[in-house]
């Protein structure tokens, strides 16, 4: 009975700040959309912490920390450093021309520097179709949660659909002034419930020290640069850093973050703060992880993914388990509201207002928009009925598509020598390789132990330099949509 108050009070609460942010709404897209582009340093920290650690925060990495070891850790620290620096490259210049000119989405940014409608809705295609996938880990990890924590009273798919529903509810309502209010509170929910979940287990095991010899003794290769069974190779951990470096920022309920600061100084804060404070939050879900081993010996597959739960339930009292998975929820609600808002956000300002309704007024854009999270929502349950792999592979194949748009926006920002062409060729050329490895049509052997992000980054970069003939507007195209 506590699981069932414990999260039914989360939800709740969850609901009731999300409509604070309604009752604080201005009538008008950039404050539905942006939450009027005026968060300060600290709130736009939590919301870009809170949107980018998901359920493949919280499932994914203890998962990786089971199948891999300690230096699945390592790995993610740094590539997030890095990706802390890459938003100073993309998030200055893009906050700056969002103030100048009104944008609200990435692809009409893109679209107005370029002066080309084929790239924008190129750039728009490619971040719908790789959010999609992303948005579906978010029901799939809460599933997963909320049938640990209730002993398949509620089913897998049931604890999705709940979870989603209520995220729908505030999001319709309130926009983005409900997602970063919520963001907040579920940003420090899950600093302090992990931290809270690796002392509980930690103690239960018989301390820090002993649950790391012990798991030292059983497998000494967790605790190696490579990881278990030797899978962090040199190409492994340059392919992964690359990765992270270059798709944190394309992800679109990240990009549009770098819209909604109040100054420089707030983004700056808010991007220092996010290199710092992974360092120590990471390591959490991976320790749980990784001592998954003393109690649970033999998962394989998917079934890793669910070892923070399962050691929850296995070395804590249920009201203790029930807490600290709230932090999970929060993990994933966090997530999955941003990405609700940021796909019906594009549909509507990038497909509706650009080519249906030119002349739509506040009520209409929020209309679409609140239609098109319901829609957002189905499409995520649908894929999430039936999970396709792990929680790493789902991740990771969207992470890569995203990684491919970098080049182009960044060339679009700071290079004057840029071509719409080269753009175009960069982001075609860049996805059709993506598809061709991930069907199978280019081998794994011609990779040479380097993962896929490599040999398209190469690609893109190099199709992007090629001197095409025409060149881009130099970024000043002056058709900017209705604010």
């Amino acid at each position: 009975m506590e699981v069932y108050i414990t999260i039914g009070i989360y939800l709740i609460t969850t609901l009731l700040i999300g409509f604070i942010g309604y009752r604080k709404a201005r009538k008008t897209p950039d404050d539905y959309f942006l939450a009027g582009r005026n968060m300060g340093g600290l709130i736009l920290f939590f919301t870009f912490i809170a949107t980018n650690f998901s359920a493949f925060f919280f499932l994914g990495f203890s998962g990786e920390g089971y199948r891999i070891g300690y230096t699945y850790y390592a790995m993610m620290a740094f590539g997030t450093t890095l990706a802390a620096l890459s938003f100073y490259f993309i998030g200055y210049k893009t906050w700056q021309l969002g103030k100048e000119r009104g944008y609200i989405t990435p692809a009409e940014m893109i679209g107005d520097l370029s002066g080309s409608k084929t790239l924008k809705l190129i750039y728009l295609s490619v971040m719908i179709f790789f959010t999609l996938p992303y948005l579906a880990l978010q029901p799939i990890g809460a599933g997963y949660i909320i049938d640990n924590l209730t002993n398949g009273q509620i089913p897998y798919f049931t604890g999705s659909v709940i979870l989603t529903i209520f995220i729908v509810l505030y999001v319709f309502t309130g926009g983005m002034r409900s997602v970063a209010i919520t963001d907040l509170m579920q940003g420090l929910l899950m600093f302090i419930l992990m931290g809270l979940a690796v002392w509980v287990i930690s103690n239960n095991l018989g301390g820090f020290e002993k649950a790391n010899q012990e798991v030292f003794a059983l497998k000494p290769d967790l605790f190696s640069r490579q990881g278990l069974r030797g899978y962090f190779t040199e190409q492994k951990w340059f392919s992964l850093l690359i990765l992270w470096t270059f798709c944190v920022p394309m992800f679109p309920q990240m990009f549009m973050r770098f819209f909604v600061s109040k100054d420089l100084k707030s983004l700056k804060t808010s991007t220092i703060l996010y290199a710092i404070v992974p360092t120590f939050l990471f390591i959490c879900p991976v320790i749980i992880g990784v001592f998954g081993h003393l109690t649970f010996p033999n998962l394989t597959g998917k079934e890793a993914d669910q070892i923070l739960p399962m050691m929850l339930m296995e070395h804590s009292p249920k009201w203790i388990a029930a807490i600290v998975m709230v932090g999970a929820l929060a993990a994933f609600m966090s997530t999955l509201d941003s990405q609700l808002l940021a796909l019906s956000t594009m549909f509507t300002r990038d497909i509706y207002l650009s080519y249906i309704n030119k002349k739509a007024g506040f009520k209409q854009q929020v209309l679409v928009g609140r239609i098109l999270i319901i829609i957002a929502a189905i499409i995520g349950l649908a894929i999430a009925y039936n999970p396709p792999g792990t929680l790493f592979i789902i991740a990771k194949q969207a992470f890569t598509g995203f990684a491919v748009l970098f080049p182009a926006t960044f060339a679009l920002l700071h290079w004057k020598g840029v071509t719409i062409t080269g753009c175009i060729a960069s982001i075609v050329l860049g996805e059709t390789m993506v598809a061709a490895i991930y069907f199978g049509i280019i081998p794994n052997e011609i990779l040479m132990g380097f993962d896929p992000i490599v040999p398209i980054m190469i690609i893109t970069i190099v199709s992007l330099v090629i001197p095409w003939p025409a060149k881009n507007s130099g970024g000043t195209a002056k058709a900017i949509l209705p604010r």
